[in-house]
């Protein structure tokens, strides 16, 4: 079974919770063979496995590699209001919308 959405949690040296962002499943892979996720922005992109491990993906210059993250599955049924994103949802999540 595939996860559709995780939460990253990216903390400090000290393990002090600096911030969690919400990311989606995209139709893309990373280097690793794995699914790449990305947050409504696309400014934070991350190659997720099947064990968890995450590895973050850079998407602009300018931006320093995350040490420290963690990616927590989120339940399907945890809905959420859309961003707004064309019928397959948010960076081609693969999400269609409902037909009538």
């Amino acid at each position: 079974m595939s996860i559709s959405r995780y939460e990253l949690v990216f903390t400090d040296v000290t393990g002090a919770t600096q911030d969690v962002v919400v990311v989606e499943r995209t139709l893309y892979k990373g280097s690793g063979g794995h699914p790449v996720y990305t947050d409504p922005t696309g400014i934070i992109r991350a190659e997720i496995s099947d064990r968890g491990e995450v590895r973050v993906m850079p998407s602009g210059g300018h931006q320093d590699p995350a040490h420290a993250v963690r990616a927590r599955a989120l339940p399907e049924d945890d809905t959420e209001d859309d961003t707004g994103g064309d019928a397959e949802g948010p960076a081609g999540s693969g999400r269609a919308a409902p037909s009538a």
